[in-house]
């Protein structure tokens, strides 16, 4: 049985779309995250 955590926020990536949920790292910053990931944040600028 796994632990499920019910109720965390959720934006969408700027770049890929996809939603993301809250994550513990970004509890102090949760308002300027805007990337899902670290690809997404080193690609914000390319155009594909």
């Amino acid at each position: 049985m796994t632990h499920q955590k019910p109720n965390l926020p959720t934006k969408t990536c700027e770049v890929c779309g996809r939603p993301f949920s809250w994550r513990k790292k970004w509890e102090k910053v949760w308002e300027d995250v805007k990337y899902c990931s670290e690809k997404c944040r080193r690609t914000k600028n390319k155009t594909t």
